[in-house]
């Protein structure tokens, strides 16, 4: 009972503390303060990305996951800010003395901010009245640094490193919880603004980096270490774009698909850039097709445009984020590198402009929206109906600018049926163009609009009907497996087996060798009429394997009334033997145009007919 106490505790403790926290980042202070506080007051838990000095305060998720960024992390626990040990005490029980932001520098990890202060006479500012917010770059941000650039730095420290100090400091103080997501300031330098984000996940960012040590208080401010040298922003993203060589083709299609404007005005936007060589990956047909139709090209771009801007630090797992083309984007992480629906593709990351961020990647992501029906079958688990659907002549179709539905049956349905897959060519079933024409609607639909009893007409010339059930929703046999995929033109259904066509007249020796005792059975029990009817019937029917099972002296009497037209199976061959009518023509001549036997290839199971269903079992 008192382990029960103690989690009902901290599970109460947890919710009144994200409850009181005034921002995300108070939020997972909060829960790191809980977490921390069996090592003694004042202690806060972190997580720390084994191998790395990274360390981040977490919330809940992040603790039971204990993974950032796909990376494992070992708990370290330190004192809460503005707290520090005593020695022989337990935790961090002491707060720590206030002093100006000069000394405070030096006593959070940020003694090169303090050293290069000195060199850029801020010392006596930073020392003396005022109230100020310093993002403070750590000593490692610092060493981070490309050498040329901190040369020039270090070499003109009276204008170039004064002046970068300055675009550090905020003319008045900023907590923490002042710093709202998208909000700016104007800093110390020239009025230059700096860019605040502050996310959900409690991460908060000036310029793109991130802070990890926010709110060290100061006599005369506040200092937030950042993990590295922010520089003054004055282009809008556009202008990013307009002057990187490297995204000369990106630069084209915004033109083209008049996005500039946009791209020019205010907002808040994250842009993943492909690269010219990311365009010269795609074929040279399907560039040309998009780059040529302005809808699919303004969806391309659009699908690389993210409606919040989202800096690299701020991710540490993978989140799906909403795109001006109305779908999603994963965006994550593994490691240092940043990840797109789990690809390692962003080759330079946080690229700042006033209106945004810019992220270069390698590879183009085309949209489903922008796609023909053949490449949206192409990026799916369906490879073995697009073959067939190219086999069978139908490229144009899937290629073109009708509006259709494709009826994409999974790989699996395909599998262990050679026949279907290597064997159609000259079967004396259904033809390949005949059989693929048929999973193909002549007009472009959503599941969401199909209902019970619907006919839908294929390119074929068959109509398909339309069952509606509890947990399924079905085109004849075949339900549909997976989400919808809507392309330029045409969607596509994924369904989980191919669909059999009802046609008239089918003869095939196989299927009716399958059946025709039950064929004779049928005809001696006066049942051939009620079978012809229209209706909503199932029929369970055995197989000749299933009443040759019987013992033979219970078949006679089960069939002793049988025409002399019923054959039975010769067993010493395993096939019919071709004098006999239903050997010929068997049950399709029976049912004709009511039960298509084509199904027995797909699967051995269910067949739908124009008047109920056929289900054939062995035993």
């Amino acid at each position: 009972s008192d382990v029960k106490m103690n989690v009902c505790a901290l599970v109460l403790a947890l919710v009144l503390a994200v409850c009181a926290a005034r921002s995300p980042y108070q939020a997972v202070l909060q829960h790191s303060r809980i977490r921390g506080r069996q090592q003694g007051p004042n202690v806060c838990a972190m997580q720390q990305i084994i191998g790395s000095d990274k360390k981040y305060f977490t919330n809940c998720k992040q603790w039971y996951h204990r993974k950032i960024c796909g990376k494992p992390t070992m708990t370290t626990y330190e004192c809460c800010p503005g707290y520090e040990r005593i020695p022989g005490e337990k935790g961090c029980p002491a707060a720590l003395p206030l002093m100006n932001i000069y000394n405070t520098l030096g006593g959070v990890g940020a003694t090169t901010t303090q050293l290069y202060s000195d060199r850029a006479k801020l010392r006596d500012e930073i020392e003396g009245p005022g109230s100020f917010t310093f993002f403070a770059p750590s000593d490692k941000a610092w060493a981070a640094l490309p050498t040329e650039i901190l040369d020039a730095l270090v070499s003109n420290v009276n204008i170039e490193l004064l002046n970068a100090l300055h675009y550090h400091m905020v003319n008045r103080r900023l907590t923490s919880e002042e710093l709202r997501h998208g909000s700016s300031f104007a800093s110390m330098y020239q009025g230059f603004h700096v860019h605040i984000h502050h996310y959900s996940n409690g991460v908060v960012t000036v310029n793109c980096g991130r802070l990890i040590k926010p709110d060290q208080h100061a006599t005369n401010g506040i200092v937030h270490v950042v993990d590295r040298v922010i520089t003054a922003i004055s282009n809008n993203v556009q202008t990013l774009i307009d002057v990187e060589d490297d995204l000369e083709t990106l630069r084209t299609a915004i033109a083209a698909a008049g996005l500039t404007t946009m791209l020019e005005n205010e907002g808040q936007y994250t842009i993943f850039a492909p690269t010219n060589e990311a365009f010269e990956k795609i074929p040279p047909e399907t560039l040309n097709r998009i780059l040529a139709d302005p809808v699919a090209l303004r969806d391309l771009l659009n699908y690389h445009i993210l409606k919040q801007m989202q800096c690299a630090e701020s991710i540490v797992s993978g989140t799906p984020m909403e795109t001006l083309q109305g779908t999603t984007l994963e965006v994550g992480c593994d490691g240092d590198q940043m990840t797109l629906n789990g690809k390692a593709i962003i080759t330079k990351k946080d690229q700042l402009g006033t209106n945004g961020v810019v992220h270069y990647i390698n590879e183009l992501l085309i949209p489903d929206s922008a796609k023909t029906l053949l490449e949206l079958a192409e990026g799916s688990s369906v490879a073995t109906a697009t073959r067939l659907f190219v086999e069978a002549g139908l490229s144009p179709h899937l290629t073109g600018s009708e509006a259709l539905t494709m009826l994409a049956p999974l790989d699996d349905a395909f599998r262990g049926n050679t026949r279907l897959t290597f064997g159609l060519q000259g079967s004396g079933l259904t033809p390949p163009l005949k059989l693929m024409a048929n999973h193909i609607l002549k007009e472009q639909m959503s599941s969401k609009s199909l209902y019970h009893g619907q006919e839908l007409e294929t390119v074929g010339g068959l109509k398909l009907r339309v069952f509606v059930y509890r947990n399924n929703l079905c085109i004849e046999n075949a339900c549909i497996a997976a989400h919808d995929k809507t392309g330029r033109f045409g969607s596509m259904f994924t369904v989980d087996t191919p669909t059999p066509p009802c046609s008239k007249g089918v003869r095939h020796k196989q299927t009716s060798c399958l059946l025709s005792l039950l064929v004779g059975a049928i005809q001696t029990a006066g049942m051939t009429e009620l079978l012809n009817q229209q209706g909503a019937l199932t029929f369970f029917a055995p197989t000749n394997d299933a009443f040759n099972a019987l013992p033979k002296a219970e078949l006679n009497k089960l069939m002793r009334e049988s025409k002399p037209s019923v054959k039975r199976r010769d067993s010493s061959r395993g096939t019919c033997r071709p004098k006999h009518s239903f050997c010929r023509d068997g049950a399709a001549e029976l049912l004709e145009g009511n039960i298509s036997f084509t199904s027995v290839l797909f699967r051995r199971g269910a067949t739908k007919s124009r008047s109920g269903w056929l289900v054939l079992f062995s035993s």
